[in-house]
């Protein structure tokens, strides 16, 4: 599972600074997908985290990273729909949510997979 977890932040990661890198450099351009400067900002950002947990292979950090980025994408679905915090600074669009729930639920399920693996597999220290 963390072979998965590690490979599936190394394909995304990459994509989120590219995603974020051209809505900065072309705001302007037609697109299914919102070009907010808030929401670049933070597709690069969580990208070079990203980047980083898979360079430093740190299985544990990258499992965490997919849950808890994998949540914040099903909330944002859910805000998109509920009119949440941060919608007036994301402005997202259906294309966004669609991609927010297909990668939340994927990210969410092989994080929480690979955390209860590494949990299963810790025994705890003996008593003699």
């Amino acid at each position: 599972m963390a072979t998965l977890n590690r490979f599936s932040l190394g394909v995304l990661a990459p994509l989120l600074i590219l995603t974020g890198v051209l809505g900065l450099m072309a705001p302007t351009l037609p697109g299914p997908f919102s070009v907010a400067p808030a929401y670049d900002i933070l597709h690069i950002v969580a990208g070079v985290i990203g980047v980083a947990l898979v360079v430093r292979r740190q299985s544990r950090g990258i499992a965490w990273f997919n849950l808890l980025f994998g949540a914040f994408d099903l909330y944002q679905a859910l805000a998109y729909y509920l009119h949440l915090f941060p919608e007036t600074l994301f402005r997202w669009t259906l294309a966004d949510t669609v991609l927010h729930v297909l990668l939340g639920l994927w990210l969410t399920t092989i994080g929480a997979l690979a955390l209860v693996q590494t949990s299963r597999g810790k025994r705890p220290p003996s008593s003699g």
